[in-house]
């Protein structure tokens, strides 16, 4: 397992000169991480514009495979590979946008670039190598999250992975995240202070002081050059900065309009017009594709130099975007401040119906489940609909009447009124076929569906949604959250080899994400592929540690084939994430018992009882431990339990057996004639017959002959 290493000084040529004196393998690249240069993605970019064209001479099928990857984050490799935006949402009009990524998306593209990187070290077959990661602690949060998935993959072999940041802890970004890079590098790197050194370079000329920091796209820590910058006169700066603006504009690289471009041009003699001109270019791409802390960082940005007096459209644009990006990241108090704001500003109806919807959505979507409000969002709502159902325009008034009964179609299902819920999806898909063109809102449409699928999917209409999910396939085929849900409803229905079909198309069209491998696993599991099933579950934690189903699954399995030390691992793992999970503590006990600990495994499955009672196999294992202990009349107390919860052939034949040696053989009779029905077990047939023969031996039996 190789050995990585945090870095830390105030400046980065302390940080070098440690790095230099460092025993690692080959360099495979030294990557400038600081956000002002590219924005996200800035070293992960980097590395795959350098590795990315010659992998693909010799392996050309990693540009299909990864394309959204690849495109994310190094957007000038366009022309090399497969289109990403191919689904729905991008062929629609300007305003008819109505699905936009998950927050975890950023997250799955990080998992694709460290494959991208795993396959790339294998194919290279060129031994250990290094990379290093400069700036980190001025790096957007994409990178940053490229980072820790490095840091803590176990199927990296052979690569170490330098991070140097400044002496400052490193902030998590607000909001709700899914990794922390500060808790990462505690866990997985050897941390290391480099001594601060004395630079003997003669201080620069002011001019070209100022020069050389703005030439660093503000990326430099060197104080001289930031004292000649900021001493400067402002308009001189400005001109330095426009400058800059446009040697990098003539380079043609779009990534360079995510991070130094808008920074210059804000920073420039133009900040209102050029400067959010090029803030709103980044703004959109960055929303439109799922990078959302940047865009709320872009967006908080414009918002502080927009004039909404003068520049109206512009001011609901920034407001708009910021806010709901905002929202998406779990920043709801930050959003809902915004649109108070917006509301005390403007008497706009268009305004004021988008903002009640958006306002609506916080309460109840956006806030975590204790802040919650399904009335005051229904109230909001409801004004939203009011303010559509007025609109001069009858196609406008159709949709965004229609979009706001989707809305409330939500809380409606939140609230436990699926059938209501259902009730609004029908007439608004009515309405809109009634009202608009063929080809117009064909989102909203295939969304409108997409959400009577999953409405009738959780009130057991399994075929009905079946259906409208594969229109939906059919109206969208490349958005893989689609096939997914598809897969879902099979398994339900039991048609698991379709599913894993399903769920292969799901990845195919998408980065990795954990929940579909944990879907497979737990299909193949259901088809008898144990080692498929294993294999799954142990990448769905590779690319989330976390997931503590995937870990209980696959400890589960484990400890069935023997491998105890494999599932106390796992065990040991879930617990110290999930130190209540009753079945973690149940699995404890089973292995506690494997190794002959009756009493530690009896307080384990006693603690899994009483945080979930309803638990049968705890109560069956506890059965267990007290037959083993001789205690039958425990044992059977605790079985019948765990019989009246769950009644597994296993756990009736237990139960047999300890009421067969307690001399209850008439009940042991009849729990071995239940599991010889259902599974023709021998041994059970052995038992019933020597039970049987027991109550003819009794006086006055009657036992069937």
């Amino acid at each position: 397992m190789a050995t990585h290493y945090w870095i830390r000084a105030d400046r980065r040529r302390d940080r070098e000169l440690f790095l230099s004196r460092l025993d690692l393998p080959p360099i495979l690249a030294v990557l400038d991480a600081h956000r002002r240069l590219r924005g996200p993605y800035t070293a992960a970019g980097t590395l795959l514009r350098s590795l990315v064209p010659g992998e693909l001479e010799r392996r050309p099928e990693v540009g299909p495979a990864h394309n959204i990857e690849i495109l994310t984050s190094a957007p000038e490799l366009a022309h090399l590979v497969p289109p990403m935006w191919t689904s729905l949402e991008w062929t629609v009009r300007k305003g008819e946008r109505t699905r936009f990524y998950s927050r975890l998306h950023t997250l799955n593209i990080a998992n694709g670039l460290a494959e991208m990187v795993r396959d790339y070290l294998r194919a290279s077959g060129g031994g250990p190598r290094t990379l290093v990661f400069e700036n980190v602690h001025q790096a957007d949060p994409t990178d940053q999250e490229f980072v820790a998935v490095l840091l803590r993959r176990g199927d990296l072999d052979g690569l170490t992975v330098v991070v140097g940041t400044g002496t400052e802890p490193i902030a998590d970004p607000p909001g709700e995240i899914a990794i922390s890079l500060a808790r990462v590098l505690e866990r997985h790197a050897t941390r290391a202070d480099a001594p601060a050194t004395d630079d003997p370079s003669p201080e620069p000329d002011p001019l070209e002081g100022a020069r050389a920091y703005v030439n660093s796209d503000g990326t430099s820590d060197d104080p001289r050059l930031l004292r000649a910058y900021e001493r400067l006169d402002a308009a001189e700066r400005a001109r330095l900065h426009d400058e800059r603006a446009a040697e990098l504009a003539s380079r043609g690289e779009f990534s360079l309009s995510l991070g130094a471009i808008p920074y210059h041009a804000e920073h420039g003699s133009d900040p209102a017009g050029a400067g959010l001109a090029a803030l709103r270019v980044a703004l959109d791409h960055c929303r439109g594709i799922g990078l959302y802390q940047a865009a709320a960082d872009l967006g908080l940005r414009g918002r502080a130099i927009v004039d909404r007096s003068t520049q109206e459209e512009l001011w609901w644009h920034f407001t708009n975007a910021t806010s709901t990006t905002l929202a998406s990241l779990g920043r709801a108090d930050e959003a809902l401040a915004i649109y108070d704001e917006a509301r005390t500003v403007t008497a706009d109806p268009h305004v004021h119906m988008e903002l009640a919807y958006s306002t609506a959505m916080l309460y109840a979507r956006h806030y975590p489940e204790p802040r919650r409000d399904y009335q005051r969002a229904r109230a909001w709502m409801n004004l939203s609909i009011a303010i559509a159902s007025l609109a001069e325009d009858p196609k406008k008034r159709a949709f965004h009447t229609v979009f706001g009964h989707n809305g409330l179609a939500l809380v409606e299902v939140r609230q436990k009124r699926p059938e209501e819920a259902l009730r609004m999806l029908e007439e608004g898909m009515a309405r809109l076929d009634r009202e608009l063109d063929p080809g117009e809102h064909a989102l909203h449409r295939a969304v409108l569906r997409y959400n009577r699928a999953q409405v009738l999917g959780q009130m057991g209409r399994l075929e009905e949604s079946l259906r409208d999910y594969m229109t939906v396939v059919e109206l969208d085929p490349d958005f893989p959250e689609h096939h997914f849900n598809v897969g879902n409803i099979l398994r339900r229905l039991g048609r698991h080899e379709e599913a894993i079909h399903a769920y292969r198309e799901a990845l195919r069209l998408s980065p990795p994400f954990p929940e579909a491998y944990y879907n497979l696993g737990d299909t193949r599991l259901e088809l008898g592929d144990v080692d498929g099933a294993l294999a799954d579950f142990g990448y769905t934690l590779e690319l989330d540690p976390a997931h503590l189903d995937a870990r209980i699954n696959r400890a589960g399995l484990l400890c069935e084939l023997g491998r105890i030390d494999d599932a106390w691992a796992d065990v040991t793992a879930g617990l110290d994430q999930a130190p209540d999970n009753p079945h973690l503590l149940c699995l404890k006990g089973r292995l506690l018992a494997e190794r002959g600990d009756r009493d530690d495994a009896r307080a384990a499955v006693t603690a899994a009882i009483e945080r979930d009672g309803r638990l049968a196999e705890a109560w069956a294992l506890r059965g267990e431990i007290e037959y083993a202990s001789g205690d039958l009349a425990a044992a059977a107390r605790d079985l019948d339990r765990a019989v009246e919860l769950g009644g597994t052939p296993e756990m009736r034949f237990n139960r047999a057996v300890v009421r067969q040696e307690s001399g209850r053989y008439a009940e042991a009779a009849e729990d071995y004639e239940i599991v010889l029905s259902a599974t023709g077990d021998e041994e059970s047939r052995e038992r019933l017959d020597l039970c049987l023969a027991a109550l003819r031996a009794q006086p006055s039996a009657d036992v069937p002959a």
